[in-house]
């Protein structure tokens, strides 16, 4: 009963779409069955509940799909009222990408619209740093998701000749107020 609760109580960023919120309510039960102990992955819910969140073109509203000159922009959709997950837009502009990082926290994003081009690497504990292993595109409709650490080292970013924006939906396993501090772990590469 209790977590039936949880999902209804207020956000400290109230969703601004029926996708979003549904989003919200498949994140808390995917949380829900975890904690029951469902055969059921918890980063199989993730990538399903953000594949039917991108589905719906309303998703974002245009102000969160708006970009920055200087580097990606990140928009704060909602923040879990528990403090276990955050919602993000990423807004790409033509030549911007994120540093290469794995993660502290789980991670799930989708491609809602552009192409983002997403290189991989491997940590190589002898030279400390992060190899390249492989490129690829990740087109609208791509999902992916990654549990912490080093084993999914990755860059991802819009091509400098691309013609317009990409913009995608991203999900971390931290509070609203940390997002910006508690998600990457940067790597030299």
């Amino acid at each position: 009963m209790q977590l039936e609760h949880v999902s209804r109580l207020a956000r400290p960023f109230p969703p601004a779409s029926a996708a979003l919120d549904q989003l919200c309510r498949e994140l808390d039960a995917a949380f829900a069955a975890a904690e029951a102990g469902s055969n059921a992955s918890f980063g199989q819910r993730v990538r399903l509940a953000l594949q039917r969140a991108i589905a719906d073109p309303g998703v974002l509203r245009p102000d969160q799909r708006v970009s920055n000159p200087q580097n990606y922009c990140r928009h704060l959709l909602a923040a879990d009222p528990l403090n276990r997950y955050a919602i993000a837009a990423l807004v790409w502009a033509p030549g911007q990408a994120s540093p290469v990082h794995g993660h502290q926290t789980w991670c799930g994003y989708a491609v809602i619209e552009g192409t983002l081009e997403e290189t991989l690497y491997r940590w190589d504990t002898d030279e400390h740093r992060a190899i390249e292993t492989r490129r690829h595109p990740r087109p609208p409709g791509a999902v992916s998701y990654v549990d912490a650490g080093r084993g999914a080292i990755h860059r991802l970013g819009l091509s400098a000749d691309a013609a317009a924006r990409a913009v995608s939906l991203h999900v971390y396993g931290v509070a609203g107020e940390q997002i910006a501090t508690h998600v990457n772990d940067l790597l030299a590469a």
